[in-house]
């Protein structure tokens, strides 16, 4: 009822019912990520029933000492058998109609988010990729679009606390020839 953005929701959603409940609530898309890697038919599910719009799935994803994404569950806290590049190929033939890849590595850093796993994920992939994980400084989502060719940026510590302002970004990012909404 306050906003005028898209809304996305995620966080405990296990079956087509929960997404039904947000959906009704309000929001726009719901993000999906353990409940996909445990049972992957969901994302079937949500874009069979709602269409891929609705559907968004997030990765985690930790890139180990050789150098292999490795997917996790439960907030990026348990490792999976699954691989970045090979899970992010299933969501999307799945249906899902986005991907939102946080590097568990740079999570929380500021030191930049991982531009080379996303530009991997976002020249295989036909769908938008949205980064995640890493982001200190304007120049880091300058860098998450042209190297690593997100479509989207995420962040929250450093407009949460004043760091960056949305506003501020936005006109850097103009500056810097990368389009803003």
């Amino acid at each position: 009822a306050e906003i005028n953005i898209p809304f996305t929701v995620g966080g405990g959603i296990n079956e087509l019912a929960d997404v039904e409940r947000l959906l009704c609530a309000g929001a726009d898309k719901v993000s999906i990520n353990s409940a996909a890697l445990r049972r992957p038919q969901l994302i079937d599910e949500i874009a069979g029933r709602y269409g891929s719009q609705v559907c968004v799935c997030a990765i985690d994803a930790r890139q180990d000492e050789r150098g292999e994404w490795i997917c996790y569950v439960q907030g990026g806290r348990r490792p999976t058998d699954r691989h970045l590049l090979e899970w992010a190929c299933e969501v999307e033939s799945r249906g899902a109609g986005e991907i939102l890849f946080t590097s568990m590595n740079h999570d929380g850093t500021k030191q930049g988010f991982a531009c080379e796993a996303l530009r991997m994920l976002s020249d295989r992939l036909t769908i938008p990729v949205i980064a995640s994980g890493g982001a200190g400084r304007m120049e880091d989502f300058r860098d998450a679009f042209l190297s690593g060719h997100a479509d989207a940026a995420l962040a929250a510590s450093v407009f949460h606390f004043g760091e960056i302002s949305i506003g501020g970004l936005q006109q850097y990012l103009r500056s810097e020839g990368i389009n803003t909404r």
